[in-house]
């Protein structure tokens, strides 16, 4: 069995440590983030707690599975070049550990203390974390560098802004509610353990659904992005290749890659020395980790290119290609299509490319590597899933309680899911991870100020600094847990 797939038995020890540790991750989310889903069901008493969770549960599960996967790789694509490409090596293994280890400690941390802090936060401070000691310990690079710092800016503006959007929308969505329909009952509280009348149950089940949903389409891709990834790694025999994608789109990617190397070749300039594959890699490596292109950058593409182009011809089915050489063509591929992406992204394209046909072509050959097993997919829900069941009353004690003076009202409730559904949903589209309980609990904050209820500022505080915290502290937990993971593969373990 591990001899088909390539690994010994150190090493798929490993590897079920690795996938134990991100399904462990998803299982702590779904204390933190799941659980903000159903607190506004269960304090209205829309749906008794057991049933909640379970239905919550089922929704997440159907929003993973119907999950684009443009959040999972944006996570990977904070990452450091050198240790994704490498993910199998003892480097590798130590980032998986430390960002993995880093975030489930912060993050059970908050949830003991009943503070709804965000998983996302705590999983993108430790990748930063592992970047920057990354950075520090390689003897060839600046301090910083290996750190995505555009995707890390775009992921933090969404994750300081979608509180916000949270808090005004909701705050918004009441009046106009309170507005629009007079119905006295849509805006009190519950009295006793009495179900609401059946419109407004109906309505809070409909709102605990979609974040649900939302939550699962997004934060459920983060542990499928880090899975995948350890996967190739470990298991490239398997996992390096899309092996089902159908032979039309390689016959249409093999003519890609031929049109766009006549391109490339006349984007050159005249004179320009070809360059080694080994070498090649090293420059595009290079580039993908500082962003500054070199006058060997569309050389060193040529190269790598060619040896996509050799790598696919004839190929009608990537499983009659060779299991060794699986690893070796991800690379080839994963090297051109993430340097178009970042020569596109940043406007740095030569004149003589078509920024379409370039375009097109890189999203064929991510479509190759960008992919996520269906049975990672069920394995992170049911995590998720577990979770919420287990760990989910802390965090709805104080989502429901605790954060404004007064209890929540039906409409509260509604406006505060409608706009973290609405909110999550367009992040997802976008590619870019948020946090269900930033974006929830700020709406109920906006709710009970709209509502003239008042705010329980003790309580909004201690929210306040652990999310403040978050970040600086996981930044700091995931580069000594590296620094550690390092000595420790390397010295202790051996794994090269």
């Amino acid at each position: 069995m591990l001899a088909s797939l390539g690994i010994d038995m150190p090493t798929a020890v490993l590897l079920c440590l690795a996938l134990l540790l991100a399904l462990s991750f998803e299982f702590v989310n779904g204390f933190h983030d799941t659980a903000n889903a159903v607190a506004t069901v269960i304090y209205t008493h829309s749906l008794k707690p057991a049933y909640a969770v379970v239905w919550s549960g089922t929704w997440n599960l159907i929003g993973v599975l119907t999950s684009s996967g443009a959040v999972a790789f944006g996570i990977v694509a904070l990452l450091p070049v050198e240790l994704v490409i490498n993910v199998g090596s003892g480097a590798g293994f130590a980032m998986v550990f430390a960002l993995l280890v880093s975030a489930i400690i912060w993050n059970l941390g908050t949830w003991y203390l009943g503070l709804p802090a965000s998983s996302s936060h705590t999983l993108i401070g430790s990748i930063v974390g592992v970047g920057l000691m990354n950075s520090l310990l390689s003897p060839d690079s600046a301090f910083g560098d290996g750190v995505n710092w555009a995707k890390v800016a775009d992921t933090v503006k969404a994750l300081v802004l979608s509180p916000l959007i949270g808090f005004a929308l909701a705050a918004l969505l009441l009046l106009l509610l309170k507005a629009l329909i007079r119905n006295k009952s849509l805006y009190e509280a519950p009295t006793g353990e009495t179900p609401p009348p059946w419109w407004i149950r109906l309505l809070l089940i409909g709102t605990c659904t979609g974040v649900s949903f939302a939550h699962g389409s997004n934060d459920g891709q983060k542990g499928m992005g880090l899975i995948v990834l350890i996967l190739v790694g470990i298991v490239p025999t398997a996992f390096a290749l899309n092996m089902g994608a159908s032979s039309d789109a390689l016959t249409r990617l093999s003519a890609s890659a031929v049109s766009f190397e006549q391109s490339l070749e006349q984007a050159v300039p005249a004179g320009a020395a070809s360059i080694e594959a080994e070498v090649a890699h090293k420059q595009l490596t290079g580039y993908l980790r500082t962003g500054k292109p070199g006058d060997t950058t569309l050389p060193s593409m040529v190269t790598v290119n060619k040896r996509v182009i050799d790598g696919m011809s004839g190929v009608t089915s990537l499983s009659t290609v060779p299991a060794a050489q699986r690893r070796a063509l991800r690379l080839e591929i994963y090297l051109v299509s993430e340097t178009l992406a970042r020569m596109m992204k940043a406007k740095q394209l030569p004149a003589g490319l078509d920024a379409r046909q370039a375009g097109d072509y890189q999203k064929q050959l991510r479509a190759l590597t960008n992919y996520i097993p269906t049975w990672v997919k069920f394995a992170v829900a049911l995590a998720l899933g577990l979770g919420t069941m287990i760990g989910w009353k802390r965090i709805v004690v104080t989502v429901g309680e605790k954060i404004g003076k007064a209890h929540l009202t039906y409409a509260q409730g509604a406006s505060a899911e409608l706009v973290a559904f609405a909110t999550i949903e367009a992040a997802d589209i976008l590619g870019l991870p948020v946090s269900t309980t930033h974006v929830l609990s700020s709406g109920i904050a906006g709710t009970m100020v709209a509502n003239g209820s008042g705010l329980q500022k003790e309580t909004v505080r201690n929210i306040i600094l652990a999310w403040v915290l978050t970040l600086p502290v996981c930044v700091i937990l995931g580069a000594m847990l590296f620094a550690a993971g390092l000595f420790f593969v390397l010295r202790m373990a051996g794994v090269p």
